[in-house]
């Protein structure tokens, strides 16, 4: 009898200590795995508002789209996403994600088509010879081209923004960074606050380096999509920097 009743207070210290240990196993992980706080908005409204006003300072003659559709599109869009998150990320909705998705797609094609007829315009001789034009559209397409990129970057890693903060949760195939920052291994990790996760400016800073060197520096791609997406900012970044620049030379001569 006293064996029978010995056998449920086991069991529930049993089962006491399994979370005890889970629950320090939990806290052993380095903050980047853990759930962290959720983002501000603010930063990320800052890089898009900015994008969307370099997007209206590229000339006409260099765009494939109607200027102010594609704006307003973009501007629609904006609003709805900070209806939903006003100041912080942690509210996850399809709206938003799709509303995200759809103006990173329409301000990197957008880009990018920019970019492809500014260079076209200058391989054939029919830019413009205004270099102060010149040098300032391929400006906005250079600084536009960070800003998307880094916001993608922030978008894809480890789920997003909602995923990293806890506010949703990582499916198996979210498990795995897309990217490996100094303070995520090594020696570098000891040298980081124990409370350390990327934030929005690592993701742009990691942009930024990869169009000024055209190489990963001390962030690593670590999964094929991020390694195109590093790969199609650096074609071009580095086809917008060596035409126009080229062209600025000839016609400041």
């Amino acid at each position: 009898m006293d064996d029978s009743k010995d056998q449920p207070e086991a069991r529930q210290d049993v089962v006491h200590r399994a979370q005890h240990l889970a629950k320090d196993a939990a806290q052993m992980l380095p903050a980047w795995l853990q759930p962290g706080n959720p983002e501000s908005r603010w930063p990320v409204l800052v890089a898009l508002i900015s994008a969307i006003v370099m997007q209206g300072a590229i000339p006409r003659r260099y765009t494939v789209v109607p200027r102010w559709p594609l704006l307003a599109m973009e501007v629609a869009l904006l609003v709805v996403l900070l209806i939903i998150n006003p100041v912080r990320l942690t509210r996850a909705t399809r709206l938003g994600k799709a509303a995200s998705l759809l103006l990173l797609a329409a301000i990197t094609i957008d880009n990018t088509a920019s970019a492809m007829v500014l260079d076209y315009h200058i391989v054939t001789g029919t830019v413009s010879n205004d270099a102060a034009l010149l040098l300032g559209s391929g400006a906005a397409v250079f600084i536009t081209n960070i800003i998307v990129y880094g916001i993608w970057y922030w978008e894809i890693d480890l789920g997003g923004p909602f995923a990293r903060a806890g506010v949703t949760e990582r499916t198996p195939e979210r498990q795995h960074p897309d990217f490996l920052f100094p303070q995520m291994s090594g020696l570098a990790s000891n040298l980081a606050p124990p409370d350390w996760e990327p934030r929005f400016f690592d993701y742009l800073y990691t942009s930024l380096t990869n169009v000024m060197a055209f190489s990963p520096t001390d962030t690593m791609p670590l999964t094929r999509r991020a390694k195109a997406m590093m790969a199609l900012q650096a074609l071009v970044a580095v086809s917008t920097i060596a035409l126009v620049f080229a062209r600025a030379v000839n016609v400041l001569r």
